[in-house]
């Protein structure tokens, strides 16, 4: 899960919530934009997009497998294949299924969707075992742009929450060329290792427990042995009014059975606290991300209303990283899965995005 910047972070968790019904979802949005009906996927047309109810659809059929850099990447592709591209990213511990609805709405309305395995997850694999497994915030961004020039998209529309939302931001900043326009679930979350040291306040620390958990040797013997259970617990905790079955869980749950899925987790964490070492090669590329650079490309920021990692203030808090043609949407009794809970209202925003 995402560790938003730690200056804005004042939401926590909230504990015995798993029960609240989950109410009919409006948008409160920045603009006038429609979550209804959006642009065609040639920004021009208007198109109603078919509908994408949560739970609608539960595979993406085959996968597909590619050399991208370190990785032989496995992915999801859908829709024509000279439609605009769209990359979907998860988030942890999630997978591709958090896009399960929302890609066939995106292919049926043109566009070409690719949602790959994140390094350390699913079908995706390491080229050599000799390989660090590596988990830093900029090389999870290079894998993407290695899938990129392997499949030959030089632009796309990313899009992705969790670890894909912050691998979208850095791609936007570092390799703006390669980024058409953005869809950012919690907005900003490029990661200032430095900002991350200092402490929040103990309810805020509360909600981040597995990542202390995760610094210590028994954390990571225990997410090792308890994998699929700490990873239900955590959808239930942060996604409070999504009843999920288990079905649902299982397809996932299996994104989790890669073999260096607990040391990609365990790196990625430990790193953000300074507690692992990345990669020296990718130094100067940390040090252009710590100065929190903006992000020019237009973009629509997503906040789920029940996400307890959501910052305060309905985007204000990070609306300064965006320079661009902008717009803002809380989805209301949302948590933080927000694009398997709210496929239509993603879908929408990656539409309307490509329009702005």
């Amino acid at each position: 899960m995402n560790a938003i910047d730690r200056r804005t972070f004042s939401r926590i968790l909230t504990v015995g919530t798993a029960g609240a019904s989950l109410p009919v979802l409006p948008v409160t949005s920045a603009s006038a934009s429609s979550s209804a009906s959006a642009s065609a996927a040639d920004g021009e047309k208007s198109a109603i997009l078919p509908p994408a109810q949560a739970g609608t659809h539960t595979s993406f059929g085959p996968l597909k497998q590619i050399h991208a850099g370190e990785l032989n990447m496995g992915y999801a592709e859908a829709g024509p294949a000279h439609g605009p591209p769209v990359v979907l990213l998860h988030g942890w511990p999630y997978d591709i299924h958090s896009y399960v609805d929302v890609t066939p709405r995106l292919a049926a309305a043109g566009y070409r969707v690719i949602v790959p395995y994140l390094r350390g997850h699913g079908t995706t694999r390491f080229r050599s075992d000799k390989t660090f497994r590596n988990a830093q915030q900029s090389v999870i961004a290079l894998d993407i742009i290695a899938l990129m020039d392997a499949l030959k998209i030089e632009k796309a529309i990313l899009a992705g929450f969790d670890w894909g939302a912050r691998t979208a931001d850095i791609i936007a900043v570092l390799w703006p060329e390669r980024c058409k326009a953005l869809v950012s679930v919690s907005g900003y979350l490029i990661t200032n290792r430095e900002t991350q040291k200092a402490p929040l306040p103990p309810k805020a620390e509360w909600a981040w427990w597995y990542q202390y958990y995760f610094a210590v040797e028994r954390g990571r013997l225990g997410l090792a042995q308890y994998k699929h259970d700490f990873a239900k617990l955590i959808w239930k905790n942060v996604s409070p009014t999504w009843h999920f079955n288990d079905a649902t869980f299982d397809r996932t749950a299996t994104a989790f059975d890669n073999p260096d899925w607990v040391p990609i987790v365990i790196h990625n964490y430990r790193w953000r606290l300074s507690l692992a070492k990345g990669d020296p090669r990718f130094d100067r590329l940390e040090k252009r991300l710590a100065q929190s650079p903006a992000i020019a490309q237009p973009t629509i920021t997503l906040d789920g209303e029940l996400d307890p990692f959501t910052p305060p203030g309905n985007g204000a808090s990070y609306r300064e990283h965006f320079t661009g043609a902008y717009d803002h949407r809380t989805l209301k009794g949302i948590g933080h899965n927000l694009p398997q809970e709210a496929p239509e209202a993603f879908a929408a925003a990656v539409v309307d995005v490509n329009a702005l």
